[in-house]
């Protein structure tokens, strides 16, 4: 009876040890996915994004090259829609390039390290590891975490939820979310390919000033229309709106005033066929989903709907700027 209950207690013991050896804590998790993504050579990923803070949800392909130390390539072309942009780190700096409209922007940067973006893996490993309350769960096949964001956008979309593959180690989505814990971008991994490297000279931005280019000569200039911020910020309004034509070229000033004053300048795209020389942007670039804009600390401009825009201001974080022009929509303001 001894030698029985004695079985019985080994066996019982082995089950627990099995069991606490299958299971990781959290700082284990995240200790191994540290690892897994910040210490590669470098890799390759394909990935959808889809944006869901306007009226209609908008998707975007989204294709990455990282090699180590300090080279990016991010490339991004909305679905149905035959214009791609990218992000460009080299050794040069770092560039933000437009090959259909043959505009290629260069910014005295560090980015991507002061603004984390969700589509770079590193970024995302470090996201984690960042945020003290970080939470852990688990279900048969993944790892769900939920952690604060850092980047622009972190004022009106604090956390994210990043769900990852037990077996992998590698995420599969990446859910941003607002205050009110409601979904406003997704991103969904397709493909990732751990140690891929690519060549210093294939980062140059000449090799992608070209591409797609052989399109703009189709390229239409859209009639200009005003464009409107649809914010509701108490104590703020449009208080002037100012119509100017210079060089045949008609040029609309807003003037927002408040405590979160602003002014908005928008003009016509214009389209030069020949130039492709990069031009000098001041600030970083800002991701805003639907296209790539430059930030300061007291203005951001971006292009959109074949309108140019300028937003400057000594009253808005670099987040409240970033709110302002994901909200601009064409037409009258509601």
């Amino acid at each position: 009876m001894r030698q029985r209950i004695t079985l019985l207690l080994v066996l019982l013991l082995s089950v627990l040890v099995i069991a606490a050896c299958g299971s990781q804590s959290k700082e284990d998790v995240l200790k191994d996915l540290s690892n897994k993504w910040g210490n590669v050579n470098g890799y390759e990923l394909d990935a959808t994004m889809e944006i869901k803070t306007g009226s209609e949800p908008r998707v975007y392909d989204v294709n990455v090259w990282h090699t180590k130390p300090d080279f990016y390539r991010v490339k991004v072309t909305q679905q149905g829609e035959d214009v791609t942009q990218m992000i460009i780190r080299n050794k040069e700096g770092v560039f933000v390039v437009t090959p259909s409209l043959r505009k290629t922007y260069k910014f005295q940067s560090e980015w991507p390290k002061q603004n984390s973006q969700a589509y770079l893996i590193g970024a995302l490993g470090e996201d984690l590891l960042a945020d003290a309350n970080v939470t852990m769960e688990e279900d048969e096949n993944n790892y769900i975490f939920q952690a604060a964001t850092r980047n622009n956008h972190k004022s009106v979309m604090p956390s994210q939820v990043i769900t990852v593959d037990k077996k992998t180690k590698l995420p599969k989505t990446v859910s941003v979310l607002n205050e009110a814990g409601e979904e406003q971008l997704l991103i969904t991994f397709s493909k990732i390919d751990l140690g891929t490297q690519h060549k210093e000279e294939e980062f140059k931005v000449d090799n992608f000033a070209e591409e797609n280019s052989s399109t703009t000569g189709s390229v239409e200039e859209q009639e200009f229309q005003v464009h409107y911020p649809n914010i509701q910020w108490e104590g703020t309004a449009l208080v002037d709106e100012k119509k100017i034509v210079e060089d045949g070229t008609e040029r609309v000033i807003l003037t927002f005033e408040g405590e979160k004053a602003f002014t908005l300048m928008e003009q016509p795209i214009v389209y030069d066929a020949e130039s492709t020389v990069p031009v000098f942007a001041p600030g970083d670039p800002a991701d805003l989903g639907f296209t790539i804009g430059a930030i300061t600390d007291n203005s951001i401009s971006w292009e959109q709907n074949g309108v140019s825009f300028f937003l400057a201001t000594n009253n808005l974080t670099r987040e409240e700027m970033i709110e302002v022009a994901s909200s601009v929509i064409p037409g009258g303001l509601k």
